[in-house]
């Protein structure tokens, strides 16, 4: 049986979301706790990449089992309790055996905070920065993310995308006094490239370039016009889109994003 799993994770101490050999993620935790508790080898399929530092308060994964969990929320207690602090999960659902975290998302968001002063208990979950942005002209900028569908001004050196394509769906600034919020949303994302368009706009919020400028910048589909990216620190996986007949196959129904 498949089941779905909606959680969270604070990035900091992982090298991603990914399993890897010689360094902690979060792919290789829920694995390890998984397999102990239901007493077989246990793999997790998550709905993306998330590289280091970076962190998802709504994330999505899958596993398979030959159980059938007849009590989900009890799982997600003995899980949590064994699951290192900083990474929580918020429920389990039986879904329909075809049914995958990452194929079957439609949408996902991502959210960037920024902040102007200093905040001592942000320091890694956020971007503490200390000049002054011009919101209205970075939301100028940003509108014209939704003009195009070709990002390969923002995609990663060398990371072997079979495309660059990208349909951006929504993209805005949002400023609430020292803090800086932007809400980006897509039918799929390259590699870094959230944290490439936000240093970019940054530069637009500073004065540096204007909004044509950023325009021409995704028009010349040239990663070298970029700014540099933004610190992982800031960045959110905040929201991933399904069908809404994925979930409740057998009754139990998952809090769709």
């Amino acid at each position: 049986m498949r089941y779905f799993m909606l959680l969270s994770y604070r990035g900091t101490n992982y090298h991603g979301w990914q399993r890897q050999s010689n360094a902690p993620s979060v792919q290789g935790e829920l694995e390890r706790v998984l397999s102990a508790r239901l007493r077989s080898d246990v793999e997790v399929t998550g709905a993306g990449r998330t590289d280091t530092g970076v962190h998802a308060s709504y994330y999505v994964a899958h596993f398979d089992t030959d159980m059938v969990i007849d009590d989900c929320d009890g799982l997600c207690y003995h899980l949590n309790s064994m699951l290192p602090r900083d990474i929580a999960v918020r429920g389990i659902y039986s879904v329909a055996n075809e049914a995958h975290a990452r194929f079957d998302a439609t949408e996902r968001e991502y959210t960037y905070r920024i902040v102007s002063r200093k905040e001592p208990f942000c320091v890694e979950t956020a971007w503490q920065y200390y000049v002054r942005l011009d919101i209205e002209a970075m939301n100028r900028a940003a509108v014209h993310l939704l003009e195009f569908d070709d990002f390969t001004s923002f995609a990663k050196l060398n990371s072997n995308n079979k495309t660059n394509i990208c349909h951006v769906s929504h993209a805005e600034w949002r400023s609430d006094g020292a803090w800086s919020v932007f809400t980006i949303r897509a039918d799929r994302f390259l590699r870094n490239m959230v944290r490439a368009i936000t240093g970019t706009l940054v530069e637009v919020g500073r004065g540096k370039l204007s909004p044509d400028d950023f325009r021409d910048i995704i028009a010349a589909r040239d990663l070298s016009l970029a700014c540099s990216s933004a610190p992982a620190q800031g960045l959110f996986l905040s929201g991933i889109k399904y069908p809404e007949n994925i979930f409740n196959p057998n009754g139990n129904e998952c809090p769709l994003w």
